[in-house]
């Protein structure tokens, strides 16, 4: 994210765009322009720069303080109303500390302190003229369906099941979150799925309540059309290999692609820093979290996520705020769905508007050597990934490279205390290698068969058992289990030595 902080530092003041001095104080009119943001395109606003960009910083030791009251004032209905939960960034630029904060376009009409503002390219302005507010709120309508009313959707429309499982992502993503306190009716309303449209005085659930939330036969009487298609096409290009039809909520829905994607993908270990991390998680779960966020639901173009041997396609329908491919350097972070996306923040599966974009390309460069994501808007919105989904497992080593590093120290003691293993004459790079791809395999897959190690990094029976001998001799890994059923895992000892390194 810091790549995409830069670049708008090096961008002029507009009608997304807004910087603010905060040295020692929160600006009196930040809330006027979030809730300009909210009501128009929305934005990022940049606290502790001055309006030419210069970063001036915000105080260190309030940095902390003036995040935690943006994130309780934008919940605050005598503030922000309806309330639009925000939590800022912190970035470092130059030694001084500024915050970021990304501000979506709201599906609702916003008001601060009581009046509805609004933003052009010469800032924010107060709206008072009833026609203009008319305008607003039928821009808003037209443009965000997900905020359509349903007044006959109940309580019993909802998997009642989903409530303790939401209340528990957003717990893991933010302990102290204000939503946890809340009861499911005021969850609702505080969340912008439950609403009143104040021209027509109907009020009740969305579509967005529907989707997020919904039963299967709810979702389906609303949109009959809704579902999502993930399919394999790697051998039977003209039908599929496996397929997996997904028609029900959108929280289980994102569980059940990222399960699919798990099924059939494979993984890469890899180290950030000290952390071991999965690159095929970093780059599917922004994938998968843009199809369900970012899709028009009353367009009857089904979803669709495709594996080819060489590449993933996503297709979704979109209300495209441009056409063409989009790329880091010319795409402005627009939401298609606030209010969806707005619930999936706060759930932990997707960061700040724009990141997922930033995420794949960066990741997808560890997974998929000199790879490049393509993303094409239009009504159909497009996402092109290439990978490598077949052949050797690659053992991806950050810059610690402390699983190398850890194997190495093992392989000296080896070697030089007498155990080979029936490798004879040292070990050499090719045979090192070949431990790490196995290595790797089970750092991925602790648990498995000599025959799956075998299919998995092409080796033959003989030379598999050859392989796992050595490893197994230098205690890197053990057999657990009956002599027919029984599976290789990792031992402990070696996990310690890295551990160790990591330390």
């Amino acid at each position: 994210m810091i790549e995409f902080i830069k670049n708008l530092l090096k961008q002029k003041e507009g009608i997304r765009l807004e910087f603010k001095e905060a040295k020692e104080k929160l600006p009196e009119n930040l809330f006027e322009t979030i809730c300009a943001f909210l009501n128009r395109e929305g934005g990022s606003i940049m606290l502790g720069v001055t309006d030419d960009g210069t970063c001036i910083g915000v105080a260190p030791e309030l940095v902390g303080k003036f995040s935690a009251e943006i994130s309780s004032l934008s919940n605050n209905k005598n503030k922000l109303d309806p309330p639009f939960i925000l939590f800022p960034s912190i970035a470092e630029i130059k030694r001084t500390k500024i915050i970021h904060i990304q501000v979506p376009a709201s599906s609702q009409v916003h008001k601060c302190n009581g009046v509805i503002f609004d933003r052009s390219a010469d800032g924010d302005f107060r709206v008072t003229d009833t026609a203009k507010i008319a305008e607003l709120h039928n821009r808003k309508k037209a443009h965000f369906t997900e905020g359509i009313i349903y007044p006959a959707l109940a309580k019993k429309d909802f998997v009642k099941e989903l409530f303790p499982k939401i209340r528990n992502l957003i717990r893991s993503n933010k302990p102290n979150h204000p939503w946890l306190a809340l009861d499911d009716q005021q969850l609702f309303v505080t969340s912008g799925l439950y609403k009143k449209d104040y021209q027509t005085n109907k009020e009740g659930f969305t579509l967005a309540a529907a989707l997020l939330l919904g039963k299967e036969e709810t979702i389906q009487n609303i949109l009959p059309h809704y579902k999502i298609d993930a399919l394999v096409r790697k051998q039977n290009l003209e039908r599929y290999d496996d397929r997996l039809i997904i028609r029900t909520n959108l929280i289980d829905a994102y569980d059940l692609l990222m399960g699919f994607i798990e099924k059939h993908l494979p993984d890469k270990f890899y180290m950030e820093g000290a952390t071991r991390i999965s690159i095929r998680e970093k780059i599917f779960r922004e994938v998968v979290a843009n199809l369900i966020v970012h899709r028009e639901y009353t367009n009857a173009h089904s979803a669709s996520l495709i594996i080819y041997t060489d590449r993933i396609e996503v297709l979704n329908a979109n209300n495209p705020n441009g056409s063409g491919p989009i790329s880091i350097n010319n795409f402005t972070p627009f939401p298609k769905n606030p209010t969806i996306s707005k619930f999936f923040v706060q759930l932990g599966r997707v960061e700040e508007l724009g990141s997922g974009l930033i995420n794949v390309e960066r990741y997808l460069k560890l997974y998929s050597k000199n790879s490049t994501p393509v993303f094409i808007e239009d009504y159909v919105f497009k996402t092109i990934i290439p990978t490598e989904v077949e052949g050797t497992i690659h053992v991806a080593i950050g810059e610690a490279d402390t699983i190398g590093v850890a194997l190495d120290a093992v392989l000296a003691g080896g070697v030089s205390g007498g155990v080979s293993g029936g490798i004879s004459g040292g070990v050499s790079n090719d045979v090192k290698n070949r431990l790490m791809e196995i290595l790797g395999f089970l750092l991925q897959n602790n648990g498995a068969k000599l025959a799956e190690i075998e299919k998995k990094i092409k080796l033959t029976h003989r030379t598999a058992e050859r392989y796992i001998r050595v490893l197994r001799s230098l205690k890197v890994i053990k057999f657990v289990g009956a002599a027919k059923t029984g599976r290789y895992i990792v031992t402990k000892i070696f996990m310690d030595k890295v551990n160790q390194k990591e330390a």
